[in-house]
Formats: C-alpha cells, sequence, structure tokens
C-alpha cells in the first residue's frame, strides 16, 4: 500500500507527463502500422523505366500481401502512359485502411535518343571559282519523331564550309558541313574558228577567222597569238594561240596555214552532185572512171545505195557533201535548217567510209537566188558561216549543163570542153544522175588526155573557185 500511494502520488503531481507519453505511444503506434503497411506494398517490376516511344509501356501493378492475406484487389491506381508520345508519367498505386492511405509512384520516361537526319542535295564537297558566291543547292533535315526539321534548320557560311545545324524536340542534335573548295585548276578552253589548217595561195592575203575562248572562272581570259605568215613565201607557218585566266591555267592551241603555189594550170576537177543514183547511171560512171584511171569528185546527198558510196571511197575518189534532202524549201528556211541538213548527209558519210568530209557544194551554188524565197540573204549568212566552221565550199567554172539545157551527150561533151581552160584550174560541175553526162564521159576525158590537162580530186589545198 505504501508503494501503491507513492506512485498516486507521482502521477498526480504530472499529469502533463501522462498526457505526453499516451500520445507518444500513439504516433509510435502509427508509424509502426503505418510503414508496416507501406514496406509491405510493392510495385511489381521496376519503380523507374525508361523506354523508347517506339517501345509499349505494359501496366504490371503492385502487390499487398499481410499475414498471409492478399489484399491487392484494394490497391487504386491512377495514372496512364501515352505509348509513343515521349513524356514524363507517374502511376500511383494507393492503400487506404482506416486513417491510413499508403501510396507509391513508379515513374514512366518516354524518350527520343535519336537525332534527325540532315541531306544536302548536291555534292557535300564543292569545287569553287575563287571568286563566286555559292548558290545552295538545297537541304533537307528529317526527325523519325518529331517529321520535317527543314524550317528548323541552322545555316552558317564560312570562307570554307557551310554547317547546317538542327535539334529536335527532345534536344537531340545533328550536325553536316559541306565543304567549299576555292581554287581553279580547270584551263581555259580555246575553239578556232575556221579550219585548223588553213590554205592560201601564193601572193594572196591572210585573214584571221579568229577563235572562241571559254573558262569556267573567267569571262574574258587573255588570249595572245603568236607566229606569222609571210604570203610571200611558200611554207607551213604555225600561229600559236595562249589563253590564259586569272589563276595562270594556261592552255594552247595551233593553226597550220599553208602558203602553196599552184603552177598546176590546166587541171581538171571532175566533180559530180546528188548522187549516189540507183538507176545505174553512178555505177557506169564509176566504171569509165576506173578504166580510164581517172580520180573524180562526189557531192554526195541523202538519196542511193550506200554500196556506191563505198565503191566511191574505195575506189580512191573524193567524198563531199553536198545536202541529204536536196529540198530547197527545207535546206534554206533557215540557216539551223541547213546545218541539221548538212549534219545528216556527213552522218550517213561517216557511217559509210569512217571519214567527215569538209568539202562542200552548196544546192544551187554560193550565189543562189531562189534561197531568198525562203530565207532572204541566207547565202550571205552561210558562206560566211560555213567557212568558220572549218567547211571550204567549191562552185564551179565549167558547166555540163545537164540539169538543165543539154539532154545529149554531145551537148554535154561540148558543154565542158569549149570552156576548158589551161590558164586556169578547171572546176567541171556534172550530175552521176543523167545517162547523157555517162554516157560522154569518155569522150570528155579522152579530150583531157589529147590536150594535156591533168586530172585530180578536189581538197584543201585546192585553188577555191567560188561564186561569192
Amino acid at each position: 500500500s505504501v508503494v501503491m500511494k507513492k506512485i498516486f502520488n507521482f502521477f498526480s503531481k504530472k499529469p502533463v507527463i501522462i498526457v505526453e507519453l499516451v500520445i507518444l505511444g500513439l504516433i509510435i503506434i502509427y508509424l509502426s502500422i503505418y510503414f508496416f503497411l507501406y514496406f509491405n506494398l510493392n510495385i511489381n517490376g521496376k519503380s523507374k523505366i525508361n523506354l523508347s516511344y517506339k517501345e509499349t509501356y505494359k501496366e504490371e501493378g503492385a502487390t499487398l500481401k499481410l499475414f498471409g492475406l492478399d489484399f491487392s484487389n484494394r490497391i487504386v491506381t491512377k495514372g496512364k502512359v501515352k505509348n509513343g508520345k515521349v513524356g514524363n508519367y507517374k502511376i500511383t498505386y494507393s492503400y487506404s485502411f482506416l486513417i491510413f492511405n499508403i501510396k507509391k509512384e513508379r515513374k514512366v520516361n518516354i524518350v527520343d535518343k535519336k537525332a534527325p537526319i540532315i541531306t544536302l542535295s548536291g555534292e557535300n564537297k564543292i569545287n569553287m571559282c575563287p571568286a563566286s558566291v555559292y548558290e545552295e543547292e538545297g537541304y533537307t533535315a528529317y526527325d523519325e519523331y518529331d517529321g520535317d526539321l527543314t524550317d528548323k534548320i541552322k545555316k552558317t557560311e564560312l570562307d570554307d564550309e557551310i554547317i547546317y545545324e538542327v535539334s529536335d524536340s527532345s534536344n537531340n542534335k545533328e550536325k553536316v558541313h559541306r565543304k567549299i573548295i576555292r581554287e581553279d585548276n580547270e584551263a581555259p578552253s580555246i575553239t578556232l574558228k575556221g579550219s585548223s589548217t588553213t590554205y592560201i595561195r601564193y601572193g594572196n592575203s591572210y585573214n584571221e577567222y579568229g577563235y572562241e575562248v571559254k573558262d569556267n572562272c573567267d569571262l574574258e581570259p587573255k588570249v595572245e597569238i603568236s607566229g606569222n605568215v609571210d604570203v610571200s613565201t611558200e611554207g607551213t607557218y604555225t600561229l600559236t594561240y595562249t589563253a590564259t585566266d586569272l589563276s595562270g591555267n594556261v592552255t594552247t592551241l595551233e593553226r597550220k596555214v599553208v602558203v602553196y603555189v599552184d603552177n598546176r594550170v590546166g587541171l581538171v576537177y571532175l566533180t559530180f552532185d546528188d548522187g549516189p543514183s540507183s538507176s545505174g547511171t553512178t555505177e557506169s560512171i564509176l566504171n569509165i572512171l576506173s578504166e580510164e584511171g581517172v580520180k573524180a569528185t562526189f557531192f554526195v546527198t541523202g538519196y542511193g545505195p550506200d554500196y556506191l558510196i563505198k565503191r566511191e571511197y574505195d575506189d580512191g575518189h573524193k567524198i563531199a557533201l553536198h545536202t541529204y534532202s536536196h529540198e530547197y524549201s527545207i535546206v534554206y528556211s533557215s540557216v539551223d535548217n541547213y546545218y541539221n541538213d548538212l549534219s545528216e548527209i556527213s552522218d550517213r558519210v561517216y557511217n559509210i567510209t569512217g571519214q567527215r568530209p569538209n568539202i562542200i557544194r552548196f544546192p544551187g551554188g554560193s550565189n543562189n537566188t531562189v534561197s531568198n524565197k525562203y530565207s532572204y540573204g541566207i547565202m550571205d549568212t552561210l558562206t560566211k558561216s560555213v567557212t568558220e566552221k572549218g567547211y571550204k565550199y567549191f562552185d564551179w567554172n565549167v558547166s555540163a549543163q545537164d540539169a538543165g539545157g543539154c539532154s545529149t551527150s554531145e551537148c554535154v561533151y561540148n558543154g565542158i570542153v569549149n570552156y576548158l581552160s589551161k590558164d586556169r584550174v578547171n572546176v567541171v560541175l556534172m550530175h552521176d544522175t543523167k545517162w547523157h553526162t555517162a554516157n560522154a564521159l569518155r569522150d570528155v576525158i579522152t579530150y583531157c588526155k589529147q590536150n594535156g590537162f591533168i586530172f585530180d580530186v578536189l581538197s584543201e589545198s585546192t585553188y577555191q573557185v567560188k561564186f561569192k
């Protein structure tokens, strides 16, 4: 009883301590139960998950087991992960019991770690002229998550490179460089107007045909012409054209100028237009020329069989260009049409012989007026431009009149022999499409041989018989 009295006296004197001890006990009990429940609430799988936006999140849930009993079905799950959508997500798992509310969180991060791709149009390495300005060839940027990011590209232009940079919404960065090399290693190009080998008869003047020069960087490269031509002395002279650009690149080209003395008076050039003919006239003429040992010049067209042109070539005759269509309305309708037609007949001869002749004859001659009906004044242009392009055209100073005026072999014969002269070069116009010409040919050749004339074929060194 004495002990009980002492205990009673102790508590009766200190009521505050009693209250505090009770509260402390209650807190300890609460915390013990809370943590007991907290540590038994378990998240299935990982509490922190990082996934690519291409991956799919699968909810695994949480469990709560106490004293062998499963209370998992009383867990409340809140939050949702949007598959394919970059972001930071939280899934909350909570359990409530009396005054206790236990929560745990799962963090799910959907991420994009792949950088965009920048694609440059053109080359990644550009060679440019030193003073030129680069013109952008184009570029694109594409991100698998964000799509087209072309308009987000930041471009930085430096002297030796252009830098392209872009970032996507997840701050993945991409950088591409386009190298700029500013140097000129390409030499100018020179094209000679006229032929690279020019023939001048002794005593005539030399007229420079000129040249065309181009350079990839310079608008007007410097060109110097060295060498000289002495038209008073027979020989071969060399003119050298030297083009130099601003970077010191050099191109040289040569033209040979042959000054010749044509002492072979009484020379006869038998020339035949409009063939070959499939009627037998061309073949008959070739047979006569072969039997007489005479060479001639054939100005061929797009008509007749290929094998006759091949025979002319194989027999040692000169193949020259006349026209492919021989239609004045086509040939003379424009300068372009003339050269298109000339190109066609050149291609035909090349395919047959492997050679591209530069000896030509205009349909109707260089002074024909019928061309004015289709393009007025076109002959003035053509006679100049064919020379600049390296062709040499021939008219005639003796005509057989076999295409008009003469219809018999006797007429053809007289029309030729009566106009031959030993004081000049004789270019005889005939047509290997006419039988009266074929029938007169042997007699013409016999006359020339008996009277000391010499036969030859036209070439670049032949004195140019022309009307204009």
